[in-house]
């Protein structure tokens, strides 16, 4: 009997070996690879490139946030800025996550980019990394000329006393342009407030510095919008500090484009220079086109 037991033990101690010899990682940093301009959607326009959206964005953060083994996130972002909608459903979305994110600058990471790096827990970037450009440009087109080039007319019927001051078809009043000034004022406090809660800085300095420009990684570590110079691991390792882990391993979430729409991308890439040698298209007619299809004004933190 005793013998019984005995060889029912070792044959159990064998089986259990493989298990532990296969060991699963429990300490991971997810990298969130960001790049393009911020929007509310993807576009299928011709005239767009890469986009970063509030969707995508969710998802990533949805996926590292339920996994167990993901104990912080680096966002390793490239972008000129856009949408301020699109830029706060970001941030809000990094607010619920519960895990620490850090951000990590690649060559331009400007107005929204900046916008976005701000709701982080903390902050690196290249020395040479272009970033700041603090600020709101609304541009609403005048495209009067134009419509007179391409052979549209328009007529404009109208309910509500500036219900076609965004049309483009007209000079702007004064009224009109305060009006507009006055939304884009109100964006810009928004800006202003982003960065102070999340960078922890007085807002009148904050104020000082939103005037724009451009700062490098170094100028932007020495005005306190960045908190360190250095590449992705040393994003990955303040990453790990945070979350207080030590030699995590990296998952990588990289954007996927389907078959179909790479097909898609590809047809649209080859048949607009076809279009336009054809003498069926001309860059006014596809400017007309692209701003027809956008009849607000474009606000922007970009």
């Amino acid at each position: 009997m005793r013998r019984n037991i005995s060889f029912i033990s070792l044959v159990l101690l064998i089986m259990t070996v493989p298990l532990f010899s296969c060991t699963v990682p429990m300490n991971k940093v997810a990298v969130i690879t960001l790049s393009g301009t911020i929007q509310s959607q993807q576009s299928a326009s011709i005239l767009s490139g890469s986009a970063i959206t509030p969707d995508d964005v969710r998802e990533y953060l949805r996926r590292a946030d339920d996994d167990p083994m993901v104990k912080a996130i680096v966002i390793r972002i490239d972008s000129p800025g856009g949408d301020p909608a699109a830029c706060q459903e970001i941030v809000y979305q990094m607010e619920r996550t519960h895990k620490p994110i850090v951000i990590s600058m690649r060559s331009m990471v400007t107005s929204g980019g900046y916008y976005i790096s701000a709701g982080a827990d903390r902050i690196v970037a290249l020395p040479s990394t272009l970033t700041g450009s603090i600020g709101v440009i609304t541009l609403i087109p005048d495209v009067e000329g134009l419509f007179d080039k391409v052979g549209v007319r328009m007529e404009v019927l109208k309910a509500g006393k500036y219900k076609d001051m965004y049309a483009g078809v007209r000079e702007l009043t004064a009224e009109e342009k305060a009006l507009i000034q006055k939304t884009t004022d109100q964006i810009y406090e928004q800006f202003i407030d982003v960065i102070v809660k999340g960078r922890n800085m007085e807002r009148q300095k904050v104020l000082e510095l939103a005037d724009g420009q451009l700062f490098t990684g170094v100028d932007a570590k020495e005005l306190g919008l960045v908190d360190e110079l250095g590449d992705l691991q040393v994003a990955v390792d303040a990453a790990a500090k945070l979350a207080g882990v030590q030699s995590p391993e990296l998952d990588f979430y990289e954007p996927e484009i389907s078959n179909l729409l790479k097909k898609f991308m590809g047809t649209s890439n080859r048949a607009l220079p076809v279009a336009m040698n054809s003498g069926f298209l001309d860059a006014a007619s596809i400017t007309a086109m692209h701003i027809l299809d956008n009849p607000y004004p474009i606000y922007l933190y970009k």
